[in-house]
């Protein structure tokens, strides 16, 4: 069993693991965790691997040690699709973050973004002599001082003075007796003799004390800031200026939750994958399989040329995405999928995104107020507050996200004219736009010898069927696209335009439902997206330092359900000083102030 740490009466503990091996270490930290009452709320793991274990690796362990088996089997349930690069699980309600690292032992090092409060280094770390300065630089960039770095067989001990060498050059100090050949039992604490500087790169090194935050927005963006920091203690009272939440465009109906696939498995694609991981986990914890939400798979048609899969797309890649035809059982083609290039995306599901918003905001530490319409936020006595129109007080907070959409633009707006300073560095968040989306929608009953697919389909726009609502089960297709800047079209043009889309996904389908468009026999129901001028979200400080307190998260587009969780875990993380969730450099093109 794993010694006990030093955690007790403390708001979080950060654990780096330069090799996860089958885990039991980890899952040990786990149980120890488990068994303290005076645990601390947040226990994060960052656990190192070339090549991640299989489920049938735990199975064995579990054999092994028995009280291994059920926090096994809670991980084992999200343990799929382990590409190259940063994988994160949330367990225990969230309290208990898994961040696993897939790749090499020094760029995975070099992404990190966090300072450990005990750092284990295994022998199983192998690098050249030349590389052990390097490993050493990347492990004191990610310490704080009193960070204390145990060996556990450490990587190459007939190397073990160069080791130590390097430790010691990089601000470790050794605080057990060695002799220069023996580095089993190494015990280091990080105490440079050199004052640490607080460069840019470590702006987000230092934890924000937990305290009072107000949210602007109560869709898919704010409601998952809101619970994501509520979770690590802080009391959020989130804003909404309409009578319910989700009352913009995170009041679709029914939306697909689903990996975007490029050829050269670009920036997004990765993101896609983090963030569809995340929203699966909380779809699973939060919501009700089959009435809210159900993980039937993607079907994503091969049109105009996309989507195609990367060259030498590994096995963890196909967990993901890969080819149709041999993927889906043979009677799925009997609904007119007769290309071998369409995609199958397993791990892909249809959500009701209000019902996860209402679940977020549920959430204890959380609260809720409707009819807010905030018009100006004002630095008043330490505290930021909002107020409406009328000049009315809403609220005061230590720290104020806006996630209200497009209606950011205007806040942004008076930000810049009541307060010079942030001027400049407001000029840096991407431009954001309103996009019209109407889908268009019919009871399955009145379309009875409709050929629906059993799970979704996309590629031009999408058709979700079998969906649960108050008139029965019910078929959504759409969505139309239509800048909000100019005059809108009629609700019978986009149902038209719905139509066109849907006879390229399913013609056959198309054809059958072909009468209802036309005639405009079907429902419909309009919202407008958010978009940024490079179609990713904003997240992040909205003044170049982090000091003010201002944060934005908004521009979801038309991924809101994709990237939305990701997106609250980076702000989370950044205000924590956690582990990100994605490497640096993808979280970076997130950046609020970013042009």
């Amino acid at each position: 069993m794993t010694p006990p740490l030093p955690w007790q009466g403390l708001t979080q503990w950060r654990i780096l693991d330069t090799d996860f091996g089958n885990g039991d270490a980890f899952f040990s930290f786990w149980q120890l965790w488990q068994a303290d009452a005076q645990r601390p709320r947040m226990l994060h793991y960052v656990a190192l691997s070339k090549n991640a274990p299989s489920q049938a690796d735990w199975r064995r362990l579990a054999q092994c040690e028995a009280n291994l088996n059920e926090p096994s089997q809670a991980l084992a349930k999200h343990w799929f699709g382990l590409l190259p690069g940063f994988h994160r699980f949330l367990l225990s309600q969230g309290h208990v973050v898994l961040t696993l690292c897939i790749g090499a032992t020094l760029p995975l090092l070099r992404q990190q973004q966090f300072a450990a409060d005990s750092i284990f280094l295994r022998e199983s770390t192998r690098l050249p002599d030349g590389d052990l300065i390097w490993l050493a630089k990347a492990l004191a960039a990610c310490s704080q001082r009193g960070t204390r770095l145990q060996a556990i067989r450490p990587p190459a001990t007939h190397s073990s003075s160069v080791l130590l060498a390097a430790l010691q050059h990089c601000g470790f100090t050794i605080a057990n007796t060695l002799t220069t050949t023996d580095c089993e039992h190494l015990i280091a604490h990080y105490e440079p003799a050199w004052t640490l500087k607080n460069t840019r790169a470590t702006r987000f090194c230092v934890a924000t004390p937990v305290g009072r935050c107000a949210v602007i927005g109560a869709g898919l963006a704010g409601a998952s800031v809101a619970a994501a920091l509520a979770r690590r203690g802080w009391q959020v009272h989130v804003h909404e200026q309409a009578a319910n939440p989700a009352a913009g465009a995170s009041g679709l109906p029914v939306g697909l939750i689903a990996p975007y696939v490029s050829k050269d498995d670009s920036a997004l694609s990765q993101l896609s994958r983090a963030g569809v991981r995340l929203m699966l986990q909380q779809a699973k914890a939060l919501l009700e399989a089959g009435a809210d939400w159900a993980p039937v798979g993607v079907l994503e048609r091969h049109i105009g040329g996309t989507p195609s899969l990367p060259g030498n797309w590994p096995d963890a890649g196909h967990a993901w995405s890969t080819l149709a035809r041999p993927a889906l059982p043979p009677d799925a083609w009997r609904t007119g999928f007769d290309t071998a290039r369409d995609l199958w995306h397993a791990q892909a599901a249809w959500l009701k995104p209000a019902a996860l918003v209402h679940a977020w905001l549920n959430q204890s530490g959380v609260q809720f107020t409707a009819g807010h319409a905030v018009a100006r936020i004002c630095r008043q006595q330490g505290q930021w507050t909002l107020k409406n129109s009328q000049g009315t007080v809403l609220d005061s907070a230590d720290r104020v996200v806006i996630a209200n959409a497009s209606a950011a633009t205007l806040l942004l707006q008076a930000l810049s004219h009541d307060y010079p300073h942030l001027a400049n560095d407001l000029k840096r968040v991407p431009a954001m736009h309103g996009m019209r989306g109407q889908l268009s929608w019919g009871r399955h009953a009145d379309a009875p010898s409709a050929a629906f697919a059993p799970f979704g389909v996309n590629g031009s726009g999408s058709l979700i069927a079998g969906v649960p609502t108050e008139l029965g089960l019910a078929w959504f297709a759409g969505s139309s696209y239509q800048p909000a800047d100019q005059v809108e079209r009629g609700e019978a043009e986009n149902h038209l335009r719905n139509l066109q889309h849907l006879q390229l996904l399913l013609p056959t389908l198309a054809n059958e439902l072909a009468a209802k468009f036309i005639a405009g026999q079907l429902n419909a129901w309009k919202g407008t997206r958010c978009i940024s001028a490079d179609r990713l979200p904003a997240v992040g400080a909205l003044d170049a330092a982090a000091q003010s307190g201002l944060w934005l998260c908004a521009g979801m587009g038309s991924r809101g359900l994709s990237l939305s969780m990701l997106c609250a875990e980076i702000l989370a993380a950044q205000w924590c000083a956690e582990p990100l969730p994605v490497e640096a450099k993808l979280a970076q093109l997130l950046a609020a102030l970013r042009c």
